[in-house]
């Protein structure tokens, strides 16, 4: 890319090139830290099929295959692969059949079903159709839950049950993984949580003793004390051990910063960067979600990383990672007086995409970590969840931004023509 002549060729021949530049583009988004070199050809594959897409968008006669890879580029380039969800990701590719390429040692273009005469699109559709079946049954399991212990009768708020069940069951494809989704879909159940009532929840959690709470409290503890009690004992059934205490530590370790943090409300102060993310990395509760699930994803997976500060450096990138947003912005301005608002965002984001490099460093690559694949492999896949839900906007708190993804995801068939 620095060879200037080679750049300009390039550059004059971008539409020819232009699968060629979508297979750079796709890798470097699997980019390391310090890879310099790889962002920079991001940025130039970026650039050269921009420009291909807007030809293709203004050409009326070019044929179709050329315009489905057109809709393939914008879809590529528009939404960062870290917040796609893989369920969803697999519709769009049965559904829009026309752009499945296939690069055959060349930059050609081959329409999928013309290749293996549909027979592979049946398989995916049958697949689909088939999770969807399941979700749909799991996610009524999970509402059942929800209304048996009371979560779906609280005050606090619209119930996300729904929103978290779909985040789990579309960012992870391993094949039907069902006790697994239904864990961390009650487990999201279980966090809604009254100010008002929080010092004494968290004492009771402290204590893990909910005698004395009333309302919401009692339901809160209750509603958390049976998912812990659901997850040890299936653990000790399956493996033979209790991981009853290491789980209720790691959700004292929540309820305390939760706590801190409404102490910050309530008195209006600020704490410093250091304060905000030791708290916040444990307030995030991503912990609470991906360690009790690697324990039953590999049997090989160590419980003593269950332990609270004494986690894997790939879990506190998950942990550290949901907490470079805006807050941290205004606390680097705090902190930076002579720095303005662009400055700060600037600096969020460098260290935001430095974190998540690292994180994928730890997953892809042996040497960086010791965890079983699959561990490290849904520690990505909640990194995917957040970045979905926060991608542009707050997504999460949205009455109307993920309807239609949860339509397509759980309940909408499929829409393919032959």
């Amino acid at each position: 890319m620095r060879n200037e002549e080679i750049r300009q060729l390039m550059e004059k021949n971008y539409e020819q090139l232009a699968s060629v530049m979508l297979q750079i583009y796709r890798a470097t988004e699997l980019m390391f830290p310090g890879e310099m070199e790889l962002k920079e050809a991001m940025s130039f594959s970026r650039k050269l099929l921009v420009k291909a897409t807007r030809r293709a968008n203004q050409a009326q006669s070019f044929e179709q295959h050329h315009v489905a890879f057109a809709r393939l580029i914008e879809h590529e380039i528009g939404l960062p692969w870290a917040a796609r969800m893989d369920h969803l990701e697999h519709r769009m590719w049965i559904e829009e059949k026309d752009m499945n390429a296939l690069w055959m040692a060349r930059a050609s273009f081959h329409r999928l079903s013309d290749v293996v005469n549909g027979k592979l699109l049946q398989l995916a559709m049958l697949d689909y159709e088939f999770r969807q079946f399941i979700y749909k049954n799991e996610l009524e399991e999970v509402k059942r839950w929800s209304r048996m212990w009371g979560l779906s009768e609280m005050g606090f708020g619209r119930e996300k049950t729904t929103y978290c069940y779909f985040a789990i069951a579309s960012s992870f494809s391993l094949p039907y993984q069902s006790d697994m989704r239904l864990l961390v879909a009650k487990k999201r159940g279980s966090d809604y949580c009254s100010l008002h009532d929080l010092t004494l929840l968290t004492q009771s959690v402290q204590r893990w003793d909910g005698k004395g709470l009333k309302g919401h409290s009692a339901t809160i503890f209750n509603a958390l004390d049976n998912f812990v009690k659901e997850t040890s004992e299936k653990y000790l059934q399956e493996q033979g051990h209790d991981i009853t205490r290491q789980i209720q530590e790691i959700w004292c370790e929540t309820f305390e910063a939760w706590l801190m943090e409404a102490k910050w409300s309530r008195s209006g102060s600020m704490p410093s960067i250091e304060e905000y993310l030791a708290t916040g990395m444990a307030s995030i509760a991503t912990h609470t979600i991906v360690l009790p699930t690697s324990c039953f994803l590999d049997p090989s997976f160590p419980i003593s990383k269950l332990r609270p500060k004494e986690y894997e450096t790939l879990t506190r990138l998950l942990m550290l990672i949901p907490r470079l947003k805006l807050n941290y912005v205004l606390l680097y301005l705090k902190e930076n007086p002579k720095a303005n608002i662009e400055d700060s965002i600037a600096h969020v984001r460098n260290i935001l995409e430095m974190k998540r490099q690292e994180l994928l460093q730890h997953v892809l690559l042996d040497e960086f970590s010791n965890l079983p694949k699959l561990c490290k492999l849904f520690h990505l896949a909640c990194v995917k969840v957040f970045q979905m839900f926060f991608n542009t906007s707050n997504r999460y708190d949205s009455n109307t931004d993920m309807l239609e993804d949860i339509r397509k995801a759980l309940y909408m068939p499929l829409n393919v023509g032959f």
